[in-house]
């Protein structure tokens, strides 16, 4: 089997069973829908994969996604880099998600953290200074959700242990949210 069958079976076999995310995928809508009408942001955060993510979803909610509208509140915290190499130099790589939510975060906002495992320490710190602050969180994670599970306000954990799938389903979820929060807010 070649590697693009063989990829494309395993994504089509992930993809039958998404369906069943779809109450927590709504649930994660109607919270980001009700932040930013309430007037508070999106914040997002990951690694590698999960930072282009985070940028792409934040740029689909500040641009547009489907039809032109106004720019909605949200911010990938892994665009600055000037704030990532200066925290990760004076303080440490773990606290480089968690100082931002800090300074820029404030209480009715909420924080969408992107972990493919469920375990990246930076997420789970970010995630901690949230909470810290009466800021909400949606974990958007894979494989068994990892300890992130746990500490999120809600959870959306794809079911594989391929990084490369959960990826491309978090893509999808992401879209998803973006086309839910337009409608909710009578956008779209």
């Amino acid at each position: 089997m070649s590697t693009i069958q063989r990829n494309l079976e395993e994504h089509i076999e992930l993809f039958s069973r998404i369906s069943s995310l779809s109450s927590s995928v709504l649930q994660a809508g109607e919270m980001i829908a009700s932040t930013l009408k309430s007037g508070n942001k999106l914040m997002l955060c990951g690694n590698g994969g999960s930072a282009a993510d985070s940028q792409h979803i934040a740029a689909e909610l500040t641009g547009r996604f489907v039809k032109d509208r106004v720019p909605l509140a949200a911010m990938a915290l892994t665009t600055d880099s000037s704030a990532l190499t200066c925290i990760s130099n004076d303080y440490s790589y773990d606290e480089v998600f968690a100082r931002q939510v800090l300074g820029l975060g404030r209480e009715g906002d909420c924080l969408l953290a992107i972990s493919t495992s469920g375990n990246s320490k930076n997420v789970m710190e970010a995630v901690k200074a949230a909470r810290a602050m009466g800021i909400r969180s949606i974990g958007l994670l894979g494989k068994d959700g990892g300890t992130l599970l746990g500490m999120c306000d809600l959870a959306i954990v794809i079911p594989s242990n391929t990084t490369a799938r959960i990826q491309e389903a978090h893509i999808f979820i992401g879209h998803t949210l973006c086309g839910m929060v337009e409608e909710l807010l009578g956008y779209a």
